[in-house]
């Protein structure tokens, strides 16, 4: 999912004008893209001349420690060890089944060809 990096971003329009689905506007502090109309095109990457679209992958490390921080939010509610070491499975098993999810999807994209 692309995204606008506000301090980059000055607020030109040409993401907007470039557009083929209406899914970013101007707003005070610049371009805003709305998820749920993005259809991944890379019109707004291609088109910024600031560079201030940018590619999702650079906010892996932020959703990592995000995720981590959710886990230790979740582990905050139970004080025994026991307890907490069983959240922490949990934890890893609903992560596991998304990357089970992720991996099966990858692999029948081909049948979309």
């Amino acid at each position: 999912m692309p995204w606008v990096k506000k301090e980059l971003c000055k607020a030109c329009g040409m993401c907007v004008d470039e557009c083929p689905v209406d899914a970013i506007s101007l707003e005070a502090e610049g371009a805003v893209i709305n998820e749920q109309k993005c259809v991944r095109c890379g019109h707004c990457h291609d088109v910024c001349p600031f560079e201030a679209v940018r590619h999702d992958s650079e906010r892996i490390p932020q959703e990592v420690q995000a995720n981590l921080q959710w886990t230790r939010n979740l582990m905050d509610n139970f004080e025994s060890a026991e307890e907490r070491a069983g959240v922490l499975d949990r934890v890893r098993r609903h992560f596991n089944k998304e990357k089970k999810v992720v991996e099966q999807t990858l692999e029948r994209l081909g049948e979309l060809s």
